[in-house]
């Protein structure tokens, strides 16, 4: 595998947060090792802890993304697809600080944040990755939906199979595999956006959610057509942006998992299942450490390159 990494030094980005509606600054930091992905809510005051620990013993809230919560209820929303670009690049250890409720939703895809990271640098750290090894097969329904994860002897990472299924002819059926990788990531995963179905607007509207949301920022689905003028990025953009979130919510395990996902439309609520069950199933999966024969740092310039 490879050494644990932070960023080479802070960053900072904005926008608009795609439920609150709400513009939220977010300032990046190097972090030791083992520190994890932290985020810090800088706009809340009075309480004993800001800090929020991206962990699936964070999740408080899986309805249309990914919320984590501390013990204080101080909680940050919409951390997915920036978690999505730290798990693809293999930013282990990071603070976030956050002045808003939510991260910014930028392009609705990961593409903004790895060219983020990248701007601000990757440095390899002294101690070694632990990863997941998967040894048991471990699986979660809801319904009709799946997702397992599973051993693998063909591919030493997550190697990632997801299927989804609308009755929207805009998408349809849609399979995708990847083997998770830093270049797979840029050129399968991280370009691919958020998507939404006009016919939902109002009621999430009404529930508070979406109010940030526009053509800008997710891809708008209505009676079997793509709304947005510059249509798809890629054919198959929803189920790439499936994939994009899976990656991120099970970043939420605490590690890179070497192992198999295979999923039957997931969403963040099977993927935090999934993810619940894997940590409650310690049998089922071994801490192991390694290094990797080339580091990220090493391709960084090759990763800038790709993104633009």
């Amino acid at each position: 595998m490879r050494r644990q990494q932070t960023i080479a030094g802070p960053a900072v980005c904005a926008g608009i947060g795609v439920h609150s509606g709400s513009h939220v600054r977010m300032v990046l930091s190097p972090a030791p090792v083992d520190t994890g992905i932290v985020f810090v809510r800088t706009d809340v005051r009075g309480v004993v802890d800001n800090a929020i620990r991206a962990h699936a013993d964070s999740v408080s809230e899986t309805r249309n993304c990914t919320t984590l919560a501390n013990k204080a209820g101080v909680e940050i929303a919409t951390v997915e697809h920036l978690m999505s670009a730290c798990a693809g690049l293999g930013v282990d250890n990071m603070i976030v600080e956050v002045d808003g409720p939510e991260v910014p939703i930028l392009d609705g895809s990961s593409a903004p944040f790895v060219q983020v990271l990248l701007n601000a640098g990757l440095k390899e750290q002294h101690a070694p990755q632990r990863y997941i090894r998967i040894l048991e097969a471990i699986e979660v329904r809801m319904g009709s939906k799946s997702a397992a994860l599973l051993p693998s002897d063909a591919f030493e990472g997550l190697d990632l199979d997801v299927t989804i299924r609308f009755a929207d002819a805009a998408i349809g059926v849609q399979r995708r595999t990847v083997q998770l990788s830093a270049d797979t990531f840029l050129a399968d995963i991280a370009d691919a956006r958020t998507f939404g179905f006009m016919s939902d607007v109002d009621a999430m509207r009404a529930a508070g959610l979406g109010r940030g949301a526009s053509m800008d920022n997710t891809l708008v689905v209505d009676s079997g057509r793509v709304m947005n003028p510059e249509g798809l990025r890629f054919d198959d953009e929803f189920v790439r942006h499936k994939l994009l979130d899976a990656v991120g919510d099970l970043s939420l395990a605490g590690a890179p998992i070497c192992g198999r996902f295979v999923a039957d439309q997931p969403g963040h609520a099977l993927n935090a299942r999934l993810v619940r069950a894997l940590l409650d199933t310690p049998e089922a999966w071994r801490w192991e450490h390694g290094e990797a024969e080339e580091t990220l740092r090493e391709v960084a310039p090759a990763l800038v390159a790709a993104v633009g």
